[in-house]
């Protein structure tokens, strides 16, 4: 087993090899209760998130995969994330931000090809290009903010699969 990082990459992976069966180690985790995580089930993954008094706006989870090798080895896929709908709103923004980008591209296009001003544009433009460096400065201080709950779910899941 490899273990993590000191530098968490955006949402960092890894495998285990457990000598165990995939039914065995699934209803470990399925009666697995310790505070302050929450774990779901469903078919062979395994979702652990933190209850909402230890929840905040950066805090990770952690999704499981249990693949079965042979009839006493299988195979723990993990991969660590931010709550998906947080996920989901920072891949709109960034979304909607190159869309404007290139929109205003076609505009200054448009304007410098019409020999009209198009000092606007560019300016517009420079304003996108920081609105993407805050976005991302941010998204950074959240997964530091986020980092020591991820080992604290990876430390949780080594302690339900060596029980």
């Amino acid at each position: 087993m490899k273990p993590l990082p000191n530098e968490i990459i955006l949402r960092p992976r890894f495998q285990l090899d457990v000598v165990e069966t995939k039914e065995d180690i699934l209803k470990k985790f399925e009666t697995a209760r310790h505070d302050p995580f929450l774990v779901n089930r469903l078919d062979e993954h395994v979702f652990i998130k933190l209850n909402a008094k230890n929840n905040h706006f950066w805090s990770p989870q952690l999704h499981l995969e249990i693949d079965e090798i042979d009839s006493s080895k299988c195979r723990v896929y993990g991969v660590f994330g931010p709550n998906p709908t947080l996920w989901t709103f920072f891949m709109f923004v960034h979304f909607v931000i190159a869309t404007l980008f290139i929109i205003i591209g076609i505009w200054a296009y448009s304007s410098a090809s019409l020999n009209k001003s198009y000092s606007l544009q560019l300016g517009l433009m420079s304003i996108i290009v920081v609105m993407w460096f805050v976005l991302y400065f941010f998204g950074r201080s959240g997964k530091r903010k986020g980092k020591p709950q991820m080992h604290e779910q990876y430390a949780f899941m080594m302690k339900v699969l060596s029980s």
